[in-house]
């Protein structure tokens, strides 16, 4: 704006009306970043103070300086009026009726995501499988290297993994539950088979999708003669004790360094089809980190996130609802307990 003491009155008047039309603190504090925040036209008209002459910048100032007070006192003023109101429409909507007998206190419950962990798990069970588990914080090298992802790979990079200081040791939180897959083939001699549920973390804002912080459900198979088909028919009994009998599943050709081939499992709930995880058969590359002899051994891996089944299998649509620790969300899903 031009600096001028017409300028300045204008910017004034247009201010005062906007934080008089105010009707909540968030339209206020709209109202209060454009006309008294640093690129608010009385803002940009006191950066030019100082290529005014010493004359100018004492009369100039001083109009500033009023204004600015006055739609402070404004901002003040409607500030207080608003938090009245808001306190007020509080004490009506949150009103609590002390006369109402109590209720007793419900009994704990699990959370959602383990009472579908202990599904899974004693789905698996039952079918010959064993569940292991192993520690968040994980050697780089069974992270990744033992599973034939590159120095290079995007993954790696700390835009995707929260590595710990100091760096020469080494040291991630798992990005992924495969590191058990990799202790079990190191610590056991085939035939394995064993499914690893487990946190894993990643470099993501928290929003309606996604979370720094997930849990997974990986399997893996190691014995002789397995093939795609096996992989297929354990998916597709996965898929159906989750989701329902009448789910289908299909497969869509993939790329997973620890997997060749690979593949995207997708699943058809409620008229379309959903991504569900990744899978394949095992690298032999794997197979040989983990002194295992390919030419003796196959078997097939799979992963999925159970944040993301929780949600579609429950028609939940915000992950917040899932992180949050909202008893009146967990409570839905009942203790869990058998």
């Amino acid at each position: 704006m031009t600096l001028s003491a017409e300028a300045i009155e204008a910017a004034k008047i247009d201010a005062l009306a906007a934080i008089a039309g105010s009707d909540s603190l968030e339209t206020l504090k709209e109202a209060r970043l454009a006309h008294v925040g640093e690129r608010s036209p009385i803002a940009k008209a006191n950066q030019q103070l100082g290529t005014l002459s010493p004359e100018d910048r004492t009369t100039f100032g001083k109009i500033l300086g009023q204004a600015k007070s006055a739609l402070n006192d404004a901002l003040e003023a409607r500030s207080a009026v608003l938090e009245r109101e808001r306190d007020a429409r509080v004490l009506v909507e949150e009103r609590v009726d002390v006369t109402v007998p109590a209720r007793r206190t419900p009994k704990g419950g699990l959370h959602p995501l383990t009472i579908l962990t202990n599904e899974i798990c004693d789905l698996f069970l039952g079918m010959g499988y064993r569940v292991a588990e192993g520690p968040e914080l994980e050697a780089e090298w069974l992270n990744f290297d033992a599973l034939n992802i590159p120095a290079d790979h995007p993954a790696r990079t700390m835009q995707d993994t929260f590595f710990i200081e100091p760096r020469e040791l080494n040291l991630v939180l798992r990005t992924h539950t495969s590191p058990v897959q990799v202790r079990t083939m190191l610590n056991e001699k085939p035939p394995i088979y064993v499914i690893c549920p487990g946190r894993t973390y990643r470099a993501d804002e928290l929003d309606a999708t996604h979370t720094p912080v997930f849990s997974q459900v990986e399997g893996l198979v190691i014995d002789k003669g397995i093939t795609m088909a096996d992989l297929k028919g354990t998916l597709d009994h996965f898929a159906r004790s989750i989701f329902g009998p009448d789910v289908k599943t299909r497969l869509r050709s993939s790329f997973f360094p620890f997997t060749e081939p690979s593949a995207e499992v997708d699943f058809f709930f409620n008229g379309r089809w959903i991504e569900w995880g990744g899978c394949g058969m095992v690298n032999p590359k794997v197979l040989v980190a983990c002194g295992i002899d390919p030419e003796e051994y196959s078997g097939f891996a799979f992963g999925m996130g159970l944040e993301r089944t929780l949600m579609v299998r429950h028609g939940i649509t915000d992950m917040h609802d899932i992180v949050e620790g909202d008893i009146r969300f967990s409570q839905g899903f009942g203790s869990g307990v058998k």
